[in-house]
């Protein structure tokens, strides 16, 4: 025979329900519902609606449309312009809006509207906080890959156990448009797919993904392959590159991922195949051949396909 599941209801007294509402009076239409039912339910699946909403009171009229733009990797400072008090503000409602509390020390760490979204739906519902990935800045960037100005193609990045995503501004001033071309500059193909080998190369050294060995060096990760690519549109000056790269498959000494640029809503291009060559440090054990030099010049030990 089912079961048949039961969800214990709490109504709210007139003077919470009056206090609710007076909170979220500068919320959008539906938040203060949504919160009635969830205090009323403990449904988590409310919690983004009143997130959402609560975040949506604090913002300027040009951040809320992107706020609703169904993109997951919304940076709180950067895109929507949320300060540290006013982040503050946003999460005491929270908490008066939701009756839980929050560790400070774990906000600080919070970066996007996803990772807000997913730490309060783990408040909430009791459930571990969902790994955060690793959000870096130029200039740990620069500090982590063996690449360097004026050949860096990465701005900004975020690394997971699984995919990395970075961001590249083309400001014009590259030193590759100035011959390609004449009077028409163009961002070469073949820059591109090295951005997204950057991304890779980031990846390796940053993920905290079981399958990624802990101690890969920087100096020992080289270009092998790419296959399957495909560019999809022309880039030029002021063109904002977004970027994924996943992981496919690895097994020391290789690493294969697939790998994607937009520009905007249009893909600009695309490779089914990035493979990296890597090392590890001394004291992991190989499974497979090193990197080894051959005539000063790094090569991998495995043999051409």
């Amino acid at each position: 025979m089912n079961q048949i599941s039961t969800v214990a209801i709490i109504t709210l007294s007139p003077e919470d329900t009056l206090k609710l509402k007076e909170s979220l009076k500068r919320c959008p239409d539906g938040t203060f519902e949504a919160a009635v039912e969830y205090r009323e339910t403990s449904n988590p699946k409310l919690i983004p609606q009143i997130v959402s909403g609560i975040i949506e009171r604090f913002l300027e009229p040009e951040a809320k449309p992107l706020l609703h733009s169904g993109k997951t990797d919304i940076r709180l400072f950067e895109d929507l312009g949320i300060d540290s008090l006013t982040m503050m503000e946003i999460v005491i409602l929270v908490e008066e809006t939701l009756n839980i509390s929050f560790d400070n020390n774990e906000l600080r760490e919070l970066r996007t509207f996803e990772d807000i979204q997913s730490y309060m739906d783990s408040k909430a519902t009791g459930s571990p906080a969902p790994k955060r990935a690793a959000s870096l800045g130029f200039e740990e960037i620069a500090s982590t890959l063996p690449q360097q100005p004026p050949f860096l193609f990465l701005n900004r990045a975020t690394v997971g156990e699984e995919t990395a995503k970075g961001e590249y501004k083309v400001d014009g001033s590259e030193f590759f448009l100035e011959g390609h071309f004449k009077n028409n500059p163009v961002v070469p193909a073949s820059i591109m797919i090295e951005a997204l080998g950057q991304l890779a190369v980031l990846f390796l050294l940053k993920s905290e993904g079981s399958q990624v060995p802990s101690s890969v060096l920087s100096e020992a990760v080289f270009f092998k392959s790419c296959d399957g690519v495909r560019c999809h549109r022309i880039c030029r000056p002021g063109d904002h590159f977004t970027m994924e790269v996943k992981l496919k498959r690895i097994r020391r000494p290789i690493a294969i991922f697939e790998g994607l640029i937009t520009v905007g809503n249009e893909k600009a291009a695309f490779a089914e195949e990035i493979a990296l060559a890597f090392d590890c440090a001394p004291d992991e054990p190989a499974a497979e051949p090193e990197v080894a030099k051959v005539n000063g010049t790094a090569h991998a030990g495995v043999a051409a396909s």
